[in-house]
């Protein structure tokens, strides 16, 4: 069938794109910043081509300036990718010394072929998880202990399990899925309410609000779906992309607004009742000669944070927007595929170079800036790390490592106040819910800590 075959192309060309991992241990990525183990380095002292730290130091301006958190609040739930449909947290109750409480297997990992992408969802006390073959489950958020599990992948395809992720509302879990579905489960039995088929994939985790649900494909379009049916209420159509990273960021909602992000570096502002543009920005980046990070794409979620919008664009640039006007209210060379964190006065940020930033959320300025370790071997620079988060909660700013490392930092100046060892590798965010941390390994191990 010409669709099918349309949908197998576009897939095709999806994995092609998103060939450009920007996950540490890719064999591509180590094709453009060179295989240490085959290509022994040139003798000699190394020099950074770019000063990637010029933008990413403290400002002296503001270093007197005190970090100080909101009061923490508890969440029963982390709904959504994100957390909540603004993607905004706060100060989250957790405890200090964590200790792993229970873990549990959400089924298949990821492999050369196949990676899991989807950040686990906190409702109803079960956690939900998107095994890297489209398999969907349900465990006892507070003893891990499965309740049911559901292959949604369609019967004939044995292939497109990348992208999608997980929402919940009401009594309903929404997924999305590479094989360019939409599906509605019913949260207590697995058992599937509606599915709807795109023409290409989904690349994101769906974001719900009220009566709709709102979704990305691969192509760059926003669609808004009913919640009852899945039926189609209205389309935005963004640009094209040729390239893009593997995954995908969520619109951030809220009643007045949805903010959806593209691999493009566009970035809409949409009114949720029609889909009417509002504002748009881009956040095309300061070129830097590298085909990795001259990519546009928005990977982290966009915040709505109170007046502002919060922005993490791949290719080193980090913007606040005016939520109502569009108007940016500051500018900074930090790029990343993390999801900005705010808290109180100030935005936690994860960078592409691998720190930690704490920024003045009305200025931009910075007010401190903390190297995590960028390399399993730093003297042979083998073995990139990637840091995914941040979490603050628990008066702690919280990341968790591809080298199956959990650090822990000092809201106040970033100082590292501990090291947790992990069972395996992480490369998706952590979650807090319920006072508990929880962590999904690459090989599909669900990991609870309180």
């Amino acid at each position: 069938m010409k669709f099918r075959s349309a949908v197998h192309s576009l897939k095709l060309s999806c994995l092609v794109l998103v060939g450009l991992l920007f996950l540490g241990g890719c064999s591509l990525y180590d094709d453009y910043i060179g295989d240490a183990e085959s290509d022994p380095p040139l003798p000699g002292t190394r020099e950074p081509v770019y000063n990637l730290d010029q933008a990413l130091r403290a400002d002296p301006s503001v270093a007197d300036l005190p970090v100080t958190l909101p009061a923490p609040q508890a969440n029963a739930e982390w709904a959504q990718a994100g957390g909540r449909p603004d993607h905004a947290m706060y100060h989250l109750d957790l405890g200090t010394g964590l200790r792993l409480a229970w873990t549990a297997d959400v089924g298949e990992g990821s492999g050369s072929n196949v990676r899991i992408l989807a950040q686990p969802v906190v409702a109803e006390g079960r956690i939900f998880t998107l095994d890297a073959t489209s398999k969907v489950s349900a465990f006892d958020a507070n003893s891990g202990r499965r309740f049911w599990q559901r292959d949604i992948a369609p019967e004939d395809e044995d292939d497109g399990f990348f992208g999608g992720g997980l929402a919940y509302q009401s009594g309903r879990l929404y997924v999305t899925t590479g094989f360019a579905q939409v599906l509605a489960l019913d949260s207590s039995s697995g058992e599937v309410i509606w599915r709807q088929q795109f023409a290409t994939p989904l690349r994101a985790a769906p974001t719900v609000v009220g009566n709709q649900v709102y979704v990305v494909t691969i192509d760059n379009q926003t669609y808004a779906l009913s919640a009852g049916d899945g039926s189609q209420v209205w389309v935005h159509r963004g640009i094209q992309e040729a390239a893009g990273l593997l995954g995908a960021a969520s619109p951030a909602v809220t009643n007045d607004l949805v903010v959806t992000p593209y691999s493009s570096g566009e970035l809409y502002a949409l009114r949720p009742d029609n889909g009417h543009v509002l504002w748009s920005d881009s956040l095309s980046g300061f070129k830097r000669s590298d085909p990795i990070l001259d990519l546009a794409d928005i990977r982290g979620h966009p915040v709505i944070d109170r007046d502002f919008v919060l922005v993490m664009g791949n290719s080193n640039r980090s913007v606040a927007i005016a939520a109502l006007q569009g108007q940016r209210a500051w500018d900074i060379e930090a790029g990343g595929i993390s999801t900005p964190w705010t808290a109180g006065d100030f935005v936690f940020l994860v960078t592409n170079e691998q720190t930690v930033m704490a920024v003045v959320r009305s200025s931009g300025r910075v007010r401190w800036v903390t190297q995590l370790p960028r390399f399993e071997d730093p003297e042979d620079r083998d073995g990139p790390i990637a840091w995914y988060g941040p979490i603050v909660a628990g008066n702690q700013v919280i990341v968790a490592g591809s080298n199956g490392e959990v650090r822990i930092l000092a809201p106040s100046d970033g100082a590292e106040n501990g090291v947790i060892k992990l069972r395996g590798k992480v490369t998706i965010a952590p979650l807090v819910a319920n006072r508990t941390l929880y962590l999904l390994t690459e090989d599909g191990d669900l990991l609870a800590y309180r």
